[in-house]
């Protein structure tokens, strides 16, 4: 398998904002409520899921009173109002109180350089200037607990349909196909659906105990293990198969799932997620922790009521998340009644990203034959739709023939 930071793809993975911050104690005393109000956003964000935090007002005082008879946390976080001089003299009886190993970070009202000198001299791991970015914040408590060094994490999307067979484990499957094969950067695809995984069928491959393997003792996840349970499908990707049996049921902790995907994060740049259609509690973890989501839908009323309860629950608990991607698949089925994309998106709160035909023989033919819609039908509107999504996902351009994207959405937008 290759890692990442191999020269293609140098530029590809998590962005320093989309690493997980470690399970860590974090202590913030602040001196204005819109300072204790960003905190708290960042404190409820997924990339600090792990972490213990606790907010309060009060400022350097406080925390040198709080601390006085407290074990330290592994981060503190202190606003102060005050400048020169006289806010160096708090930072040194604020340090009387702290462990050695507690790591200090300072927002501050003034941009001065001088101060930030003179703190970094003291000791402060860092100091920020408010208004604080919620975003900002979190990538700067990750940066101190990350290795300059450390290679950077692959960047995680998952698909999900907002029903059963709305074609979500077919667009993930085709969108992985794309990113590793007209983009060159090292791609895995993990079919988490254990028991009716199709990824082993649309790649002609043996389906195998990969991901459930892997789950079963997520403790031994290593490289060397990871390069025997993932199945090469082409220079660029590699499959994470599902068993696809129902002769036993498998049952994993929701901090198993965890703890492979972040594993393959380590060592792959983009992976794809193909999820079920099923709502468990690791289903949700995993679709909340994702650093980007497609939601795949059909213009009927059970996609348009579980796509807006989908999107609602994500804009609800990724606030500083970008919204999802919404696919509306299938579309012109013969005979059908169908909801129009305008009310479809203004219901589910979404402008979709992509409108894609109903076209039976092309996605009959792929499927039968182990191939991807591209290998098909390279100039078909569906392998065109699937170009553009990956280019969407990953901000690459796809080296497929070319066609205009105009073509894709015209005459579906009004339907």
């Amino acid at each position: 398998m290759t890692k990442l930071g191999a020269p293609e793809e140098e530029a590809f993975g998590a962005a320093p904002h989309e690493r997980p911050v470690p399970r860590i104690s974090i202590q913030a005393f602040c001196e204005f409520p819109d300072t204790g109000a960003a905190l708290q956003r960042a404190a409820a964000d997924r990339r600090l899921s792990k972490a213990h935090v606790n907010v309060q007002l009060g400022g350097i005082e406080a925390a040198v009173e709080h601390l006085g008879n407290q074990i330290t946390p592994n981060l503190l976080i202190v606003e102060t109002r005050l400048q020169g001089q006289i806010a160096l003299d708090e930072i040194d009886r604020l340090a009387e109180v702290c462990d050695p190993s507690t790591k200090v970070l300072i927002i501050g009202r003034v941009n001065d350089v001088h101060l930030y000198r003179e703190l970094i001299r003291r000791g402060v791991s860092e100091y920020m200037v408010a208004p604080v970015n919620p975003l900002h914040l979190i990538e700067v408590i990750a940066g101190l607990y990350v290795s300059p060094d450390a290679a950077p994490i692959g960047r995680v999307v998952s698909f999900v349909g907002a029903r059963g067979g709305v074609g979500s484990s077919t667009l993930a499957h085709n969108v992985a196909w794309c990113i590793a094969e007209t983009m060159r950067i090292n791609t895995a695809l993990v079919d988490l659906d254990l028991p009716f995984g199709t990824v082993g069928l649309d790649f002609n491959e043996e389906p195998g105990q990969g991901i459930s393997e892997a789950l079963s003792a997520p403790e031994r996840i290593d490289d060397v293990l990871l390069d025997r349970l993932l199945i090469k499908a082409g220079d660029y990707l590699s499959l994470f198969t599902a068993p696809a049996t129902i002769d036993r049921v498998t049952e994993a902790d929701p901090d198993a799932y965890e703890s492979v995907l972040d594993a393959v994060r380590q060592a792959v740049p983009s992976v794809v997620i193909d999820l079920p259609h099923a709502w468990t509690p690791w289903v949700r973890q995993t679709l909340l922790a994702s650093d980007e989501i497609v939601i795949v839908a059909t213009p009927d009323l059970a996609s348009l009521r579980n796509g807006k309860a989908l999107a609602d629950l994500l804009k609800q608990n990724r606030p500083n998340d970008i919204a999802p991607k919404l696919v509306i698949n299938q579309m012109g089925v013969p005979k059908r009644p169908e909801i129009p994309v305008k009310d479809f998106a203004a219901t589910v709160g979404l402008e979709p990203s992509l409108l894609l035909p109903f076209d039976p023989n092309l996605y009959g033919t792929a499927s039968n034959n182990g191939q991807m819609l591209p290998e098909v039908q390279p100039r078909s509107q569906s392998a065109e739709g699937v170009k553009a999504l990956a280019e969407m996902l990953t901000g690459r351009t796809a080296h497929l023939p070319q066609k205009s994207l105009f073509s894709i959405f015209k005459g579906k937008k009004s339907a």
